[in-house]
């Protein structure tokens, strides 16, 4: 496993804090338009995710790893699909701790 360049957790408001920094967050697909898919993230904002999408059932979550573009958007290198059901509300704790008072064990 490569760990010199670790994906930071984070939902669409930590997003910011880490443009062009590789990242991974998990979406709701809402929407696809060619290479781009709009998803709603686990902290209930929209983010536009880039890049080449596998086939993926509007309303199905799934990860991506990828670069920060924007504050609201990533260019995705990995995608998995998570299927129609996820716990979003865990994934953005997730998210928080692993961001805030225990970030020194996800980096």
């Amino acid at each position: 496993m490569d760990t010199s360049s670790p994906a930071v957790f984070v939902n669409a408001e930590l997003l910011r804090t880490y443009v062009g920094r590789k990242v991974r967050a998990v979406v709701q697909v809402i929407g696809f338009d060619g290479g781009v898919v709009t998803g709603k993230s686990v902290d209930d904002q929209q983010l536009i995710i880039k890049g080449s999408p596998p086939s993926v059932p509007v309303m199905n979550y799934i990860e991506v790893i990828g670069i920060a573009d924007s504050n609201q958007s990533i260019r995705a290198e990995i995608w998995t699909n998570f299927g129609s059901t996820f716990d979003t509300h865990s994934y953005n704790q997730l998210c928080l701790l692993a961001n805030g008072e225990f970030k020194s064990l996800f980096l």
